[in-house]
């Protein structure tokens, strides 16, 4: 046998191992299936979802609370990961400043294969060990920092060489999976290990796995951003106002939570800025801008603290 065939039969045979690769017996008649029983059918598969997750519970806790202590001292979160896990780690860093207020390159997402990849699929991109160092590298990691790889196979070349390199840079490292004992979950300090079973069409990991992924990458950047003080009473109080909508919901979310009419809402946001934040902590303690923001300040942030500062 060729060193070629050899590595296939390999590979082959990991493959078949992996849960998520798996086939389910009762599956070989989804194209005979009516539409309306497609849908109940793959609606039943992804209700498992959750409770894979809440399996899980225990690793995203130690995970959030590893992401808080950096963000703290200054560090970043870091998704890395290839395809559609690498897409929904981007995603997540994206939305991170409208909601959080927070600066882009705090939460960052890397894919396998660059920017093209968010588009378009760059499948060889996956098993390119040295560019996952390289685009880490540009980086430049520190120890504050937290890198998350996502990975629905746990194996995934460049997800494990980026999570090593990370660990050598003295970075927490994170791993997100779909298989148990993953490679991937070896290679990082903590592991987040989602078994959610065989996809309702065998192998496509943007399903089941994909949906998990969601879930757990929302918990890391939220719980943090709200452990950081970005909430207030379970209201986003950091968001930027960038358009219509959120400049209503800024209004809006002064109004309810200060217990004023849209009229003083709308002045105090005008006097903090537009940042709710403030106009809340001015409306509450009847401190000007400039006393309120530099308690806020004191309080790193935390609306609460300030308030009972204030107070």
């Amino acid at each position: 046998m060729s060193d070629d065939s050899s590595r296939f039969a390999a590979l082959l045979a990991e493959l078949s191992g992996l849960t998520t690769e798996a086939q389910t017996a009762d599956r070989g008649d989804l194209d005979l299936l009516d539409t309306a029983d497609l849908v109940r059918a793959m609606n039943a598969e992804d209700r498992r979802v959750p409770e894979a997750v809440a399996a899980q519970a225990d690793q995203i806790a130690r995970a959030v609370d590893g992401i808080t202590e950096r963000f703290r001292r200054g560090g970043r979160l870091i998704y890395i990961g290839a395809g559609t896990a690498g897409r929904i780690g981007v995603l997540d860093a994206s939305e991170c400043p409208p909601t959080f207020g927070t600066d882009p390159s705090m939460v960052v997402g890397v894919i396998a294969g660059g920017e093209r990849a968010i588009r378009s699929a760059v499948e060889d991109a996956e098993d390119d060990e040295d560019a996952a160092i390289a685009d880490l590298e540009r980086l430049s990691l520190a120890p504050e920092d937290t890198v998350v790889g996502i990975s629905a196979s746990g194996r995934t070349p460049y997800v494990v060489s980026g999570l090593v390199h990370a660990g050598e840079a003295g970075a927490l490292t994170v791993a997100i999976a779909s298989n148990a004992g993953s490679a991937t979950g070896a290679a990082a300090e903590i592991a987040i290990e989602v078994v959610t079973g065989p996809e309702f069409v065998s192998g496509s990991t943007r399903l089941k796995s994909g949906t998990a992924q969601k879930l757990v990458v929302n918990m890391l950047s939220t719980l943090s951003m709200i452990k950081l003080g970005k909430t207030y009473r379970g209201v986003m109080v950091d968001l930027l106002a960038t358009n219509e909508k959120l400049r209503v919901r800024s209004v809006r979310t002064v109004s309810q939570l200060a217990g004023v009419d849209v009229d003083a809402a709308s002045d105090a946001l005008r006097r903090a800025d537009g940042s709710v934040k403030l106009a809340l902590l001015m409306l509450a303690t009847g401190a000007d801008a400039v006393t309120a923001a530099r308690a806020l300040g004191d309080a790193d942030g935390i609306l609460r603290e300030a308030i009972a500062r204030l107070g």
